[in-house]
This record gives structure tokens, sequence and C-alpha cells, in this order.
């Protein structure tokens, strides 16, 4: 039996490794994988994505920092010109033409959002500055109204910082106790651990749906069978899952499902916040300003209906549209073709990754997302990034705003390579080689 690489001839499973086993067996994509190579037209993609013309360094870019922000097509690019150049106004505050369009294009935005994510109402979509200030919002406005002394919040050892550090402060100020799920040795974390955690006291939890820094995909959906069979809520962080997933909050059954517009090739500053409606309604509003107000006075105000109540001041108008606009892009392009395309990816780097002598891949779960992270013996990390960035190759390095799991790994920092709907074979070709070089200079 033998499998076929690209560039790379015949290859006996013999002496393939055991990480790209696991992965090469993962099952959501390993039949959509099949035939990839003839119905995804990446150059077609590459197209549409105007700085992976550029060079760096004399050298033509090669971008493998998607985990942390991803490229922009043409698409966005000219809907926020477009907005500015011929939309620029407030929303929901004038009768005048220029808000009635900026206003009506707005909402679009919600509902192609809402479409997006199978939300069952507008209602339920929140617009937020990222997942980040999704996470605070659920935090501030439903934790301090429902957990108290001796309660508990439950998440996972694999989780970024924007959802560790909110849920430390609200049981700091609520004399609650933050629970851990352990991670084992390959990055999963381990259900029935996770399960023997969640207790009567347990009043949410919040997971992400694939780790920023070592891919690994969660099994959310048992997880929040388990949370529900328990009593708890239950949010789901959502920034590495909505770029490579498809994602249906209905289906889910999740309380809470957040995520961030610049991590699914649409603009900064803007994200989403889903919530179930009846939740929602019973949650008092975060901030206060204006538009999330129906009445003011000196004694009393009274709060805007949903989504309204949560969106204090003015919106980031350009970034909605900004972000409908990549939300349609992406779903022009097919979820799941992108995500057969990464899993490909994600497949042929690691084969070839794991036959560089020293290199060790901190994560190898089973189901990943397009995320390898990886310690280089003898070369610190931030080396690794300069040199390779004199190559022309971005990655990022680190500790990727997930301290806990470093240290869970015994390591200070990894190299990351992040791969998106527009990276290539070719890139990945790209990476090792400038990895050695680095391997040249150091050793």
């Amino acid at each position: 039996m033998t499998t076929r690489t690209a560039d790379r001839g015949p290859q006996t499973t013999a002496h393939r490794s055991p990480t790209t086993d696991r992965l090469s067996e993962a099952q959501p994509l390993r039949s959509a994988v099949r035939g990839l190579r003839s119905d995804y037209d990446v150059e077609s993609i590459r197209r549409d994505f105007p700085i992976l013309a550029r060079s760096v360094h004399g050298r033509k870019l090669v971008y493998l920092d998607n985990a942390a922000t991803t490229q922009k097509p043409q698409a966005v690019i000219d809907r926020l010109v477009r907005y500015y150049s011929e939309e620029n106004s407030n929303v929901h505050r004038g009768v005048h033409y220029l808000s009635e369009v900026a206003t009506s294009e707005y909402e679009a935005a919600r509902t192609t959002v809402k479409r997006f994510l199978n939300a069952r109402d507008e209602k339920e979509i929140v617009f937020t500055r990222g997942t980040t200030e999704s996470i605070n919002l659920v935090s501030q406005a439903w934790g301090r109204a429902n957990v108290g002394e001796g309660d508990e919040v439950l998440i996972t050892a694999i989780e970024h910082h924007s959802n560790i550090v909110p849920w430390q402060l609200l049981c700091g100020e609520k004399h609650a106790q933050l629970r851990i799920a352990p991670v084992n040795d390959a990055g999963e974390v381990m259900l029935d651990q996770f399960a023997n955690l969640l207790t009567p006291r347990t009043k949410i939890v919040a997971v992400g749906h694939a780790s920023n820094a070592l891919g690994t995909i969660n099994p959310i959906r048992q997880m929040i069978a388990l949370a529900h069979a328990n009593g708890s809520l239950i949010l789901i962080d959502g920034a590495q899952g909505v770029p490579h997933l498809p994602i249906d909050v209905q289906e889910l059954d999740c309380d809470f499902y957040a995520f961030s517009g610049h991590k699914v090739y649409g603009p900064t500053g803007i994200g989403v916040l889903y919530g179930k409606q009846p939740i929602l309604d019973a949650m008092p509003p975060w901030q206060g300003g204006g538009d999330m107000i129906l009445s003011v006075t000196f004694e009393k105000t009274t709060y805007n209906a949903l989504p309204y109540k949560f969106e204090a001041g003015t919106p980031n108008i350009s970034g909605v549209l900004g972000l409908a606009a990549a939300l349609d892009y992406v779903s022009t392009a097919g979820i799941e073709k992108i995500g057969a395309h990464e899993h490909d990816l994600l497949v042929y780097a690691t084969g070839r990754l794991v036959e560089i002598p020293g290199l060790r891949i901190i994560g190898t779960a089973a189901e990943k997302a397009s995320v390898i992270s990886f310690t280089l013996e003898g070369v610190h990390p931030h080396d690794i990034g300069t040199i390779l960035d004199q190559e022309g190759v971005a990655i990022r390095t680190g500790h990727h705003c997930a301290q806990p799991l470093m240290m869970r790994f015994n390591v200070p920092a990894t190299s990351r390579a992040s791969f998106g709907m527009y990276n290539t074979r070719e890139e990945v070709d790209a990476l090792i080689a400038g990895l050695k070089r680095v391997i040249e200079v150091f050793r």
C-alpha cells in the first residue's frame, strides 16, 4: 500500500509517522479531501487577495499566520471603500437618505450573520468588537447576575487567555471557583475528566471550538450535551472554529457562540456574540449609552429591545458591512471545501515537518484545524520566526495567548504555522526550505 504527496513520489505507509496517520484518518474531513486537487481552485482564490502578490525582503510573501489574523479578499476591501465613499452615516438615528441606506445595509449584514450561523432570529446576533468582547459581555452581563459565592465556572486547559481571564475576574468578584478540565499529551480534552468536573454548582461552561495554539478541535457536541444534562449553560469560543468548520448553532444547541471577523477574512475590530433569545432577554445590559435605550430620565432608563440592548454607542458600521462581505465570500467558496483544502495542507505539512531532525510537533490531536505548533531543538522560536521572515515566510512565535497551555507542555513558546483558504502545498515547501535554512544557521 502506498500514498502519494505532491512532488515527493511514492511513500510507503511503513515510513509514515503516527502523527500523520492520525491526521489523515480524522473523520470529519477525510472523505472531503478525496478529489480535492481538481475540485478546489486555490489559484483563483489567491487572485482575490491582493496582498498575496506582494514581496517581503525581496521574496514572495508566504503568509502562514492565519490563526492570528487572515488576509482580506478584494470583495471585503471594496465593501469598506464603498461604505466610506458612498454611504457613510450613522445608523438608527437619522431620517436622511444616507442614514437610511447605512441602517438598511447594517441590518442586512445582521441577517447575513444569522444565516451563516443558522440562528433562529436576527435578535440573537449581537455585534461586538470581537471574540474577546463577546466573552466579556457574557461573563459580566450574565455572570454577574447568575454566578454567586461557591458557584463554579468550568473551562479547559487548552483555552486562549480571552476565555480564561474574564472568568477569573468574575470568579474573583463573586468568590466563585474556576475549574479546569485537563488535556492529554496529544492536546485533547480528557472528556471523562471534563464530565467529572461538572457539579450542581457549575453555572456555565466556556470552551474553545478549536485551539489557536495547537489546532485541537474539541468535541463540542458532546461537551454541550454534558453541560446541559448537568443544568449548566455553555459558551463556545468560535474564533478558530468559524474559519474552518460549518457552524449551525441550532444543531449544536449551544447557549452562546462567539467569533471574530478578522479570523474569517473580515475586518479587525468586529465580532459577533450569538445567544439564545430567552437568555439574552433575561440578561441586563453590559454598557450604557446611546442606542441601547428606549427612554432616559434622571430617575430611570428603559432599555431597548434585542439585540440593541447590548450595542451601546455608535457601532463599527464599516466593520459590520465588511464582515458580511467576508461571510458571503466564504459561503460562496464553500466552507466544507475550504476545510477540506486546509486539512489537505495540514496532513501534507505534518508529513514534511516530522522528517526534520529535532523538530517536535506540540499538539497531535486526531481532530485538528489547520494549525501546527512546533519546537526545534537548540533554536528559540523567535529566532526561527526571524530567519523565516527573511525568507518571506510569515509564521507566529511565542505563547500564542495560551501561557497555561505552554506550561502544560513544558515549553516557553512554540513556532506556529497556520493555514487558510488561499495557502498551497508550494508554500508548505517554502516553510520547509526556510526551516532548513534555520538549521544551517544555528547548527
